[in-house]
């Protein structure tokens, strides 16, 4: 977590912050577990679709490594890297509880208004329901059993 300042800072906040704290931006499995010791409720792994710093791990490879370190109990929201259904899938398979985009919804609104973030939902449903007939798996739970076939 770097250095003695960010525990601290990150203790004081979950100390004023008696709601639920989920740490954005946890690429290490060991980070992560220092957050959970300090309160965190649980992570979102994201190297911020690689703006800050476009050498980051890709979250695709940390998504695993994170998820056996912390447990299957702690919440686990990745984004960074998903552009379609099958990346959804993928990082559901790979132990994320739930995905975020961003990107695409932008491009979509800005293309279709406010029927963009419909439109963009619809292709995502649609491009998962296939990626998860294709291989088998009828739902998204049983994904993680569809890794490496």
């Amino acid at each position: 977590m770097g250095g003695h300042i960010l525990p601290q800072r990150f203790a004081l906040i979950r100390d004023l912050w008696k709601g639920k704290l989920l740490v954005k931006g946890v690429l290490d499995a060991d980070e992560a577990k220092q957050y959970l010791a300090l309160g965190a409720d649980g992570l979102v792994v994201s190297n911020h679709g690689g703006r800050q710093l476009d050498a980051a791990p890709s979250t695709v490879k940390v998504l695993p490594k994170i998820r056996a370190a912390v447990g299957p109990q702690v919440p686990i929201i990745v984004d960074s890297g998903v552009r379609n259904g099958l990346d959804i899938a993928r990082m559901l398979a790979l132990g994320a509880d739930f995905v975020i985009m961003g990107r695409a919804f932008h491009f979509a609104v800005a293309a279709l208004d406010k029927q963009g973030g419909d439109h963009v939902m619809k292709v995502l449903k649609s491009e998962l329901r296939c990626a998860m007939g294709q291989i088998g798996c009828a739902t998204l739970k049983d994904l993680p059993e569809f890794l490496g076939s």
